[in-house]
C-alpha cells in the first residue's frame, strides 16, 4: 500500500495539479467574453477546459523529462522535486505518459471542434492545425534536440498560446467571428500567464545556466528580470482597462482589481528575497492570482450583462 501510494504522489507531482488552474484562465476569459457577447455555450466550455488541461500535462510532463535529461533538475533545484528526478519514473515510463496524455488530448480536441465545424471542414482542419501546433508547442518546450524553451522563447510561447490563441481561439469557437477589441483581454492573459513563467525562471536562474537553459529571466539577469515582472503586470492592467474602458460603465467590470494586490506582493517578493521557499510561495501566489484575475474578469462581464 506504501509503494502505491508513492507512485501516486510521484506521478501527481509530474502532472502538477497547481498549474492546471492557469491553464484554464483564456478558457474562463473566452466564456466570459462569449456570454457578454451572448454567444455562451457549455458543451463548448467543458471541452475547451479539457482539451486545455490535458495540454498542459502535456506540457508539464515533457517539462518533467526534458529538465531531467538536461540535468536542469538537480539537487540545487529550488522548487519541489519532479517525478524523474526522483528516480521513481524512468525515460520510457515518461515517454509512455506523454504518448497516452497527447492521445487523450487529440480526442478531447477533435470532439470540440466536430462539436462546432461539424459541417465546415476548412475551419475545422485549421482547427486541428492549430491544435497540433499546440502539442508541438508543449512537448518541445524542454524536449527534442533544440528545445525552444533553452533558447529564451519560452515567455514568447506561452504569451501566445495561454493568451493570444487561448483567448481568441476559444472565443471564436463559441461565435465563429472575432472583433477586434478583444485582441485587448487576449493581451491581459498572456503577460500574466508569461508573470508566472518568469517568476519560475527568475527563481531557477542558478540552476538553469548549469544546465545550459538560457530563459529569458537568464539572459536579462535577475534585476532586469525583476523589472520585466513589473512591466508584465503593468501591461495586464493597462490592456485590461483599455477594453473596459469601450464597455458601458459597470462596476462589475472592474472586480479585476481584487486579484492585483497578491500580484504586487509576490512581484515585490521576487525583487527583495532570493529564499527558495518565499520565491516557491511567490510563484503559487502569482499562478492563483493571476487565474482569480480572469475569473473574475469573466464574472464581472457575467453579471454586467445580466
Amino acid at each position: 500500500m506504501t509503494q502505491k501510494r508513492t507512485w501516486l504522489s510521484v506521478w501527481l507531482s509530474a502532472i502538477r495539479p497547481r498549474t492546471l488552474p492557469l491553464a484554464c484562465a483564456s478558457i474562463v476569459l473566452a466564456a466570459g467574453l462569449a456570454w457578454q457577447h451572448q454567444v455562451f455555450n457549455s458543451w463548448i466550455l467543458a471541452l475547451c477546459l479539457s482539451t486545455a488541461i490535458l495540454l498542459q500535462i502535456i506540457s508539464n510532463l515533457a517539462n518533467d523529462y526534458g529538465d531531467a535529461v538536461t540535468g536542469a533538475d538537480n539537487e540545487q533545484r529550488i522548487g519541489p522535486q519532479r517525478a524523474m528526478q526522483t528516480g521513481f519514473v524512468t525515460q520510457r515510463q515518461m515517454k509512455a505518459a506523454i504518448g497516452l496524455t497527447t492521445l487523450m488530448t487529440v480526442a478531447s480536441g477533435l470532439s470540440l471542434l466536430s462539436y462546432v465545424f461539424a459541417d465546415n471542414w476548412q475551419q475545422l482542419l485549421v482547427f486541428v492545425g492549430l491544435g497540433l501546433l499546440s502539442i508541438i508547442a508543449a512537448v518541445t518546450y524542454t524536449m527534442g534536440k533544440h528545445p525552444y524553451g533553452y533558447m529564451g522563447l519560452g515567455d514568447l510561447a506561452v504569451f501566445i498560446f495561454f493568451g493570444l490563441l487561448g483567448v481568441l481561439g476559444s472565443f471564436y469557437l463559441y461565435s465563429l467571428t472575432l472583433h477586434a477589441a478583444l485582441i485587448l483581454p487576449a493581451i491581459s492573459c498572456g503577460l500574466l500567464a508569461t508573470a508566472v513563467l518568469n517568476i519560475n525562471n527568475t527563481r531557477d536562474i542558478d540552476t538553469d545556466k548549469q544546465a545550459g537553459k538560457h530563459t529569458l529571466a537568464l539572459r536579462l539577469g535577475r534585476s532586469k528580470a525583476c523589472c520585466y515582472q513589473w512591466m508584465l503586470l503593468a501591461g495586464a492592467v493597462i490592456t485590461t482597462l483599455l477594453y473596459q474602458w469601450q464597455l458601458p460603465f459597470s462596476s462589475f467590470n472592474y472586480l479585476f482589481l481584487l486579484a492585483l494586490w497578491p500580484l504586487v506582493q509576490a512581484a515585490r517578493t521576487l525583487q527583495l528575497s532570493r529564499d527558495g521557499v518565499r520565491l516557491n510561495g511567490a510563484l503559487k501566489q502569482t499562478a492563483l492570482a493571476s487565474f482569480s484575475y480572469c475569473c473574475l474578469l469573466a464574472l464581472g462581464w457575467v453579471l454586467a450583462s445580466s
